[in-house]
Formats: C-alpha cells, sequence, structure tokens
C-alpha cells in the first residue's frame, strides 16, 4: 500500500464497530418528521401486539366465566387490538422504508460530490471499481439497515422490554424464573455475534471483488475475445462467486447456529416456566386466563430476544458498509482553492511557464516525471512536444491543468502560481483533447456541450462543423440527441476523436493542449480536422504532444524530452540537422512510412 494510501483501498482496515452507524444517523436525523411518524407508529404497534395476551386473558377469564353470554364484548376487544396493530404496523412500514431509500439517496450523492473534489491522485491508490462497489454494494447494506434492520431491532426491544412488564405484572415468581434463562442466552449472542462479525467482513469484501473483476472484464471485452481469454474469465470468475458463496455459506452456518441455540435455550427455559405455571394453575394461585397471557407474552418476548440475534449480524454488516463510505466522505482533496485565491489577470493572455518543476507520481516515487524543469510558452504560440515513451510529456499537461502539485518548483498561468489559485479557474482557461478521447453514454448534445454547457445549438454546430464532424452527427438517427452507448460504442475511433475536437473547439480557452489530436484519424479526415486545428491554435497558446512527427513541422518551437528534461529545442529543420534524439527519431518514422 502507498504510504499515504487512504483506508478505503484497504476494506480489512475499516473497523466493523457500531458506533459507525453514527455516521448514518447524522444523514438520517434530517428527517426528524419522519423519524417521529415511525417512532409513534412502532410504539403504538407495540402495544397493539403487547395487548393481544391481555385480550385473551380477559376472553377467559371473564367471557368464559359470564353468564349471560356477554363473550363478544371481549373478543370485539381482541379484534380492535388486531386492527390498530395492523395499521400502526403498515404506517411504520412506510416511514421505515421511506427513511433507507431517502438517507441511501443521500449518502449517495454526499460520496459522489466529494469523490468529484479529489486528486486523480486518490483514484490511481485506489481503486475506482472498488469505489463503485461502496456506492452499490454498501449503501444498498445501509438501506436494508436502516430500511429494516434497525426498526426492527427497535420493535423488538420495546416488545421485549414491555413484555417483561407485563410478565411481572401477571406473575411475578415465574418471570424471575423465565429471567434465569437469560444470561444464559447472551452468552451464545457474544462468544457467536464475534465469529459472525469477521466473517461478515469477509463476506463483504468478496462481494466487492467480484463487482470489481465485472467491471475490468466487461470493460475490456474485445480485448478478452480478441485474445479469446472467455473461458479463462469465466474461470476465474467462477473462482470469485464460489468464494463469495463459501463465506457465505459460512456466516450462514454459523448465524443458523446461533439463532438455533438462542431461541432452543429461550424456548427451554419458557416450557419449564410453564410447566411450574400448570403446577400453580392447579393449586388455584393463577388463573387459567393470567397463564395463557403469560404463555402468549412469553412467546413474544422469546421471539423478540430471538430476532435481536438476527439483528445483531446485521448491525454489524451496516457498521462495516457505514465505515468504509466514511471513509470516503471524510478524505480531503489534496488540490484545492487556498483559502483566499489569487485571481487570473483579464484579459486572459494563455502564457504557462514551469520553473524548476521536479515531480514523481504518488505511485511511482522511484522515479522523476520531471527534474529540475523549465519551460515558458509564450502566448499565442504553438509548441510542440515529443519524446521516448516515458519521457514526461503527459505529465506537462497532467501538472498544467493542476491535477497535481509538483514537489519542487512552481508553474505560473498568466504570471500566477497555480498553488495560489483556484484551480477552477485555471482549468477554465484550458482546452484539452486527451490521446485516449472520452465520451459518456449520454447524447453527443450532451457531449459536446462538455466543453461549454450553456452552449446552444448552434455553437455545437459551429464547432462541430470546425471538427468535421458535422456530416456524421447529422447522420445519426436522432442527430445530436442520439444516444452514444458506452464509451462511445456507437462512433467509429475517428468520430470519437473528431467529437472531442469539437468539444475542446467550443470550449474557446486561450490555452489548447493538444495530445496527438489527429492520431485516430484517416488521411482525409485528419487533413481537414489539421486545417480546422490550424485556424483554432491561430489565436491561442497551443501545446501539441505529438507522436507522429509529421504533425509538428509547422509548430513555432519544439521541444524534445527524455527522462523529465528537455534535451534539445529548436524547429524541425534545426533539429534534423543536430543529429540528436529528435532526428533519430524522425528517421526511424519517416523510414518506416517509406517502407
Amino acid at each position: 500500500m502507498a504510504e499515504n494510501q487512504s483506508p478505503a483501498a484497504d476494506p480489512e482496515a475499516v473497523p466493523r464497530r457500531l458506533s459507525n452507524l453514527v455516521v448514518i444517523w447524522r444523514f438520517t436525523a434530517r428527517y426528524k418528521g419522519h423519524i417521529a411518524g415511525a417512532l409513534l407508529a412502532l410504539l403504538i404497534a407495540a402495544a397493539a401486539t403487547l395487548a393481544i395476551p391481555y385480550s385473551f386473558r380477559l376472553i377467559i377469564d371473564k367471557g368464559f366465566a359470564a353468564t349471560g353470554g356477554d363473550i363478544g364484548r371481549w373478543f370485539q376487544y381482541l379484534l380492535l387490538a388486531v386492527v390498530v396493530m395492523a395499521i400502526a404496523t403498515a404506517f411504520r412500514f412506510y416511514f421505515v422504508s421511506w427513511l433507507g431509500e431517502r438517507v441511501v439517496a443521500d449518502v449517495r450523492e454526499a460520496v459522489q460530490r466529494n469523490l468529484l473534489r479529489l486528486a486523480p491522485s486518490f483514484f490511481e491508490e485506489n481503486r475506482p471499481s472498488e469505489i463503485a462497489s461502496r456506492l452499490t454494494a454498501d449503501t444498498t447494506i445501509i438501506e436494508q439497515v436502516v430500511g429494516t434492520t434497525i426498526s426492527v431491532a427497535l420493535r423488538n426491544i420495546v416488545m421485549g422490554t414491555g413484555g417483561i412488564i407485563y410478565l411481572f405484572a401477571l406473575a411475578p415468581k415465574l418471570t424471575g424464573m423465565l429471567l434465569v434463562g437469560i444470561p444464559v442466552v447472551i452468552l451464545p449472542i457474544v462468544f457467536l455475534g464475534r465469529r459472525v462479525r469477521n466473517i461478515s467482513r469477509h463476506s463483504q469484501d468478496r462481494v466487492a471483488e467480484v463487482g470489481a473483476m465485472v467491471d475490468e472484464v466487461l470493460g475490456a471485452m474485445k480485448i478478452v475475445q480478441a485474445f479469446g481469454q472467455e473461458e479463462r474469465e469465466a474461470d476465474r470468475f467462477r473462482g470469485a462467486v464460489e468464494r463469495v458463496f463459501e463465506t457465505a455459506r459460512r456466516r450462514i452456518t454459523l448465524r443458523a447456529v446461533m439463532t438455533a441455540a438462542v431461541i432452543g435455550l429461550m424456548f427451554g427455559a419458557i416450557t419449564m416456566v410453564m410447566w411450574q405455571g400448570a403446577i400453580d394453575v392447579q393449586s388455584g394461585l393463577i388463573s387459567g386466563g393470567t397463564i395463557a397471557a403469560f404463555v402468549l407474552t412469553g412467546g413474544l418476548v422469546a421471539g423478540a430476544f430471538g430476532a435481536l440475534t438476527e439483528v445483531y449480524g446485521d448491525l454489524l454488516r451496516g457498521a462495516g458498509a457505514a465505515g468504509r463510505l466514511a471513509e470516503l466522505l471524510a478524505e480531503e482533496p489534496e488540490i484545492r482553492a487556498p483559502a483566499d485565491p489569487r485571481p487570473l489577470p483579464a484579459p486572459a493572455r494563455g502564457a504557462l511557464e514551469f520553473r524548476d518543476v521536479t515531480f514523481r507520481y504518488p505511485t511511482r516515487r522511484e522515479v522523476s516525471a520531471l527534474l529540475e524543469f523549465s519551460l515558458a510558452v509564450r502566448p499565442g504560440e504553438t509548441l510542440a512536444v515529443v519524446g521516448p515513451s516515458g519521457a514526461g510529456k503527459s505529465t506537462l499537461f497532467q501538472l498544467a491543468q493542476r491535477f497535481y502539485d509538483p514537489e519542487a518548483g512552481a508553474i505560473l498561468l498568466d504570471g500566477v502560481a497555480l498553488r495560489d489559485a483556484d484551480p477552477a479557474e485555471v482549468r477554465a482557461r484550458i482546452a484539452v483533447v486527451p490521446q485516449e478521447t472520452i465520451i459518456f453514454a449520454a447524447s453527443a448534445r450532451d457531449n459536446l456541450r462538455y466543453g461549454r454547457w450553456d452552449a446552444g445549438d448552434e455553437a455545437l454546430w459551429r464547432a462541430a462543423e470546425a471538427a468535421n464532424a458535422a456530416e456524421f452527427l447529422r447522420a445519426l438517427p436522432q442527430g445530436l440527441d442520439t444516444y452514444m452507448g458506452e464509451g462511445g460504442a456507437r462512433l467509429s475511433g475517428g468520430q470519437r476523436q473528431r467529437l472531442a475536437i469539437a468539444r475542446a473547439i467550443l470550449r474557446d480557452a486561450p490555452l489548447l493542449l493538444l495530445d496527438e489530436a489527429t492520431s485516430a484519424l484517416d488521411a482525409e479526415s485528419e487533413r481537414l480536422v489539421q486545417s480546422s486545428l490550424e485556424r483554432l491554435m491561430a489565436d491561442r497558446t497551443t501545446i501539441v504532444i505529438a507522436h507522429r512527427l509529421a504533425t509538428v513541422r509547422a509548430a513555432d518551437r519544439i521541444i524534445v524530452l527524455d527522462q523529465g528534461r528537455i534535451v534539445e529545442e529548436g524547429n524541425h529543420d534545426s533539429l534534423s540537422s543536430q543529429g540528436g534524439l529528435y532526428a533519430r527519431l524522425a528517421r526511424l518514422q519517416f523510414e518506416g512510412l517509406a517502407a
């Protein structure tokens, strides 16, 4: 694990303590009216349930003993208790189910909002698929806890407590005997509950592994099928699913043993007490109605305590899920605006400067991506950056957008250090076309509007025309409203890249970052898009990362990076004549094209 890795990356690091549920209470407490309604309905339902044994006592002692046929009156009391219990239970179910769904929605929104604040380094150290599992599997557990488990726990606590009080009122001696068995029941809860907690933790982690595996394989389905690895991936998934099942089987077995032990001991104690009660009825110490009410109430009390053993395991699972979600909620962004951000000057010029910058990626601390790197990009200049893989080219873009802060040195945009500015204001002055095009599972319109969300259709079509994307966009079934599919699956690679270029054109930012923006285009589209890009680049600062050197010949300046340093600088002709790294890269490419 990385030195500063969040516990969110390691589920084992999150303790399963019931105190973790305080996090969920903070969200639940926002809805005091629904909580009050649920508690009131719960108390009424519990009281009505306990009134049923009392009604049976009245029926037996007074109804059967009556000579005037007044037994119906006592059955009416019983029917009233049943009706009240049913209505109150329905209200309780509605309120707690509403709270469960509402709290889960709020937790998901809060976690997602906090995740959007975090720097890319967090997602290097914590797998996005694992985080997605927290937003699905763990929040589902929270919904169960808030919408069911806590309600069941409170109901059974009220029922158990009220039932014991009523039992004392009915027959103190018998109740005392019944309570002797409670310590015997508690011991299995404590002993077996710890084991259930540990197994529940492993069960959640195994489910998270399955979710991460599904996400990974489905996202790489073309590679899986291209290399004929379907059977191996199916076997790997089967192994993961079997591990989930085996862990769940152990948890279920242990909970079944715990439930059997508790209920067996409790009802065994009740049987012994009833035996003594029957003797007392024969002796005339208590009435038949009293013993009937005692039996019914004792059954309710035993059932309540038995249910609490199951609830305890669910609460532990909920505590584990709450703890892992709390880690995500508590995560603070490494990149944030200072308390008093310095505004960028207006009008924007697009000047970018690196001063003695040294930087290492958090997950690759042993290698310097940039080492004492200095570079000044003038306003309106077109700068091409070339070099072998791993030379630090993409790192320039990452730092310019302040996705990371350098370990040493400073980066300035229009004369203001990025650390002193608001990152949102910095990024508002930058348009970027990445090499790996990102297309969202949304409409073409929304994908374009990512460049400027308030843009109208006229501006969208102008940007599409400039990027040579209008023709294929008009040919889509619903035009700009056509759904693009997961990752832009309905588009070709060249179409996706042209859509990304149109998005950058719509941004109309003073600083343009192009990471081999024409690499996925055919020759004709590349020619058209290149001319559009030249018009776009004319009035703004542009930095081009080029893997194909034919795209950088027209740049005002070319820098050659190697191992995080500038090793050559000039234009195409001067660098070609020097016989250095640029000349070697150019020779390899052009000879390859000639061949």
